[in-house]
């Protein structure tokens, strides 16, 4: 399951990394016409162009801290959803070993049971040695 937080770490750096990359893109784009506003603005205009650009880059910047934000929220909810899957499989696991040892404990409990019914072993060596050694004698 380390894999799981593995990857979801990954992808917020992906979604963080690309997230930046459009930020720096956004404002590179978005510079040129306030250059040229800047360059054009004259004094009988009723608003600014310098004060149009701090209100854009004021919002731009708020819109990518709320995205931002929400990539933290989904990696908040990734890293539950992975413990919950690591909880899960070590309960799974722990189960599994419980029937592993219910069965081994049965397997034990069978084994003694046909050992228990089994007949004792007859010792035919020591007939035959008996039967060898009268034979022995009998002959000296």
């Amino acid at each position: 399951m380390g894999k799981l937080k593995s990857y979801q770490e990954q992808l917020q750096d992906i979604v963080e990394k690309g997230i930046n990359a459009a930020e720096e893109q956004q404002k590179k784009l978005s510079s040129k016409p306030f250059e040229y506003a800047e360059k054009l603005e004259s004094e009988a205009r009723e608003y600014s162009v310098k004060n149009l650009r701090t209100r854009y880059y004021g919002y731009s910047e708020n819109l990518f801290e709320q995205l931002r934000t929400l990539n933290s929220r989904f990696g908040n909810f990734a890293a539950d959803l992975v413990a919950k899957l690591e909880k899960e499989a070590a309960e799974g696991a722990d189960a599994v070993s419980e029937a592993a040892d219910e069965v081994s404990d049965a397997a034990q409990s069978a084994k003694k049971t046909v050992e228990a019914k089994k007949p004792a072993a007859r010792k035919t060596t020591a007939r035959k040695s008996t039967s060898t050694a009268k034979k022995a004698s009998a002959t000296a």
